[in-house]
């Protein structure tokens, strides 16, 4: 008997005349953790879909063997009868369901036909403690934070008899501490006989992980490295997914030459209603001409609503504070009050509040500066198309054309659109919020090229990251947030992993 529990032989997949996978071969064991890995746009979603069951037999060339068994999975259900769980990086719980009804959701304890709820709640419990979530399981999804939801979602698999489980960038969204836990959990879920695939971009957590790697590149399977041989390095995995080494991801400017302040914000407060507590607190901060200004902090330091309040407010907070823009001291009561001073800000969450995904790449570019387009509400349609076509060509946007649907890009592409969208608004400041998140190796450094760029051209960046080396790498200098408040301040040159630590959990 094969000691392979899953074998996927020659897989192909073509969308519209383009090749996504071509001649693919992935092969995991019984009770190994294998990572897949890749730039975005590999195929390594494409692969799993292709196994899930999203991409049904016949939609592709190949054979999938599971379990002994050659699979022609006709839909989703078909894999999860067969034992095969995936977890996508969107999670796909019900918010105003429990956590007990979000575990059994479809897949309901019945007894005479009835839900048993009573046996429901103990069988969720049991699973609540596989996966060591201490939670009551009557509480409301929605009332969790987003790393004990992922746990919920393996929960939920598990109550499944789940064979093979599959994680879709799972600690994309994760704090360092969540991310560490689910690390450990998947590895006491190795002990208990689950072998797992893991897509993943942060490397360190594939190094640390990892029994098997497989490299895909371009749709073709590239190398398949085994860390019992020390063949899982940094530099190994970098060199096979992107082709080539990169020697520091994070491209040096040749002179950094500073102007006036741009920015000043001095002690700002903003005030959450919804919550009945400040989000930011006396914060002051300034940035200049052509400089990069990072913010660090742990997950819900502030970060973001420091960002969202400075850019128009849209979430409707009680500001209170200065800012001076350019020299004048300015309101900004909506977002296009922002964007028409000179202001761009590029959300942390491309895909909900960034980029509209059933739309194509051309009216997404153009959709913050319609207007410069527009005479007498006549959108001028070549124009539209010619500027779409220089963001293209100008961020190496990899698309068949600008006709195609954003949602079908790769995550590094489709970030590339939502600064395309911003750039073509003209800002002075830009504010990247987490710009290189679930992106791979090879657009990070693509995306670090352009802000560079951008430097270079005279913009100012403000940059939210929660990589310690981005923000290391990339920045001029740093502040640190903790519980909405500005902890310090520090130029590069003084700045460390440490300092900024310590900054960052007083």
């Amino acid at each position: 008997m094969s000691s392979y529990l899953l074998e996927m032989n020659h897989i192909s997949k073509q969308f519209a005349g383009v090749k996504a996978l071509a001649d693919v071969n992935f092969k995991v064991k019984q009770g190994e953790i294998h990572c897949l890995i890749g730039e975005n746009g590999a195929g390594k979603s494409t692969l799993m879909k292709v196994l899930s069951g999203v991409y049904p037999y016949g939609t592709y060339a190949g054979d999938i063997v599971f379990d002994g068994q050659v699979q022609h999975f006709a839909k989703i259900n078909d894999s999860v009868k067969a034992g095969i769980a995936i977890i996508y990086q969107e999670l796909a719980l019900f918010p105003d369901l429990t956590v007990y009804e979000n575990i059994f959701a479809g897949n309901e304890v019945k007894k005479n036909g009835m839900v048993d709820w009573n046996q429901t709640i103990a069988r969720a419990k049991q699973l609540l403690r596989k996966v060591k979530l201490d939670v009551n399981p009557d509480t409301l999804v929605k009332d969790l934070g987003v790393g004990k939801r992922q746990l919920i979602e393996i929960a939920k698999a598990l109550s499944k008899n789940v064979k093979l489980l599959i994680l879709d960038e799972p600690t994309a969204a994760l704090n360092e501490n969540d991310s560490d836990n689910l690390l450990l959990l998947l590895k006491d879920l190795k002990r208990q006989g689950i072998t797992c695939i893991m897509i993943s971009h942060k490397l360190k957590e594939v190094i640390s992980i990892a029994d098997k790697a497989t490299v895909l590149r371009d749709g073709r399977t590239i190398v398949t490295l085994d860390a019992a041989k020390n063949e899982i390095s940094e530099n190994v995995i970098i060199k096979n997914m992107v082709g080539r080494e990169i020697d520091d991801i994070y491209p040096k400017r040749e002179q950094k030459k500073f102007g006036e302040p741009l920015l000043e914000v001095r002690n700002w407060s903003a005030f959450d209603p919804q919550i009945g507590r400040d989000v930011v607190k006396d914060a002051s901060l300034y940035v200049r001409e052509g400089e990069i200004v990072g913010i660090a902090g742990l997950m819900g330091s502030g970060r973001t609503e420091l960002a969202l309040s400075l850019f128009g407010n849209p979430k409707g907070y009680r500001v209170q504070g200065e800012v001076w823009f350019n020299k004048q001291k300015r309101s900004f009561r909506h977002p296009k009050d922002a964007i028409q001073a000179g202001i761009a800000y590029v959300t942390e969450d491309r895909k909900g509040d960034g980029l509209f995904l059933l739309q194509d790449i051309k009216q997404n570019i153009s959709v913050a500066n319609l207007r410069s387009l527009s005479s007498q509400g006549v959108i001028n349609e070549n124009e539209e198309v010619k500027i779409s076509n220089f963001y293209k060509q100008s961020l190496n946007i990899k698309a068949p054309s600008i006709e195609q649907l954003v949602g079908n890009l790769s995550g590094g592409n489709q970030q590339k659109v939502s600064l395309g969208k911003w750039l073509f608004v003209n800002p002075k400041l830009l504010i990247l919020d987490e710009p290189t998140r679930g992106i791979d190796v090879g657009a990070k450094f693509e995306i670090y090229t352009i802000m560079n760029k951008l430097i270079g051209e005279g913009m100012s960046i403000i940059m939210i990251s929660s990589e310690l080396n981005e923000v290391l790498g990339m920045s001029d200098r740093i502040y640190v947030m903790a519980e909405g408040r500005m902890k310090g301040e520090m130029a590069i040159s003084e700045a460390n992993q440490e300092n900024i630590m310590k900054l960052a959990t007083q």
